[in-house]
């Protein structure tokens, strides 16, 4: 019971896991199924993936699913969570890859990076957990518009003054839950976008940059923030290695 689909994980970190130490790892992955999590986790060997658990899902589960969060029936270990297609085609396993760069992210420091963010502490005081899928982003304000495609421009260009002055323009256009919703997408999801790309470089698929189609939504963030993390990787070489350093220079740049 996709014990076989799931060789294929160890297949293909043979060939990628030079891109980056986080995927040296992999991690528990999940199929969403009748309403219930089959949940499945490396031997002790970390040679396959073999059947933990079934347990019901506390929510509706949708017929197609890519998604990682701490599962509270497995000691709130992060997981990769999927429907059962997703081990149908390559771009599926590759998306596997993609989230298991969120669960790295939350295993090494993106609880402590959420407890520094106004925005966070804000919307869960107003009970809005999901919070980072529906917070209310000015996306349609021209003035955004407008600096994020300078923002875009300035990368392209490869200037680091252009690009500083067109993140200062940012940070003064917007409020400060704004500024900080933009950077931690940028940050967590433009980050698992820029290790996607190169996995799929690495693999002979065609990239992903989704996301500046209007009208605009927080997909945006995850393009703008992997060619960001690209930028500043290669301003920085050893930057590529530290994503709690990455976050910082994100945040601060401008």
């Amino acid at each position: 019971m996709y014990q076989a689909q799931f060789q294929k994980i160890f297949e293909i970190q043979k060939q990628i896991r030079d891109i980056h130490p986080l995927l040296e790892r992999v991690f528990p992955v999940v199929v969403a199924k009748d309403g219930h999590f089959l949940i499945f986790d490396v031997d002790p060997f970390g040679e396959k993936y073999v059947f933990i658990k079934k347990e019901p899902s506390p929510v509706p589960l949708p017929k197609k699913l890519r998604a990682s969060f701490p599962l509270e029936c497995y000691g709130n270990r992060a997981a990769c969570v999927v429907s059962e297609d997703a081990v149908d085609s390559i771009e599926g396993y590759v998306l596997i890859f993609h989230e298991f760069v969120h669960c790295y992210q939350w295993e090494s420091c993106e609880q402590e990076l959420r407890e520094g963010l106004t925005v966070a502490k804000d919307e869960t005081a107003k009970g809005n957990y999901m919070w980072e899928i529906n917070y209310p982003f000015p996306y349609d304000d021209p003035r955004f518009e407008r600096a994020y495609l300078n923002f875009l421009t300035a990368l392209d260009s490869g200037n680091p003054e252009k690009v500083s002055e067109s993140r200062k323009h940012l940070r003064k256009i917007l409020g400060e839950k704004d500024f900080e919703y933009m950077v931690w997408q940028e940050w967590k999801e433009g980050f698992a976008r820029f290790i996607e790309n190169r996995i799929r470089r690495r693999l002979g698929l065609e990239e992903n940059h989704f996301g500046l189609e209007r009208p605009w939504g927080r997909v945006l963030f995850y393009e703008g923030g992997a060619r960001f993390i690209e930028f500043l990787c290669s301003q920085e070489r050893d930057l590529l290695t530290d994503i709690k350093a990455i976050f910082y220079k994100i945040s601060m740049l401008g």
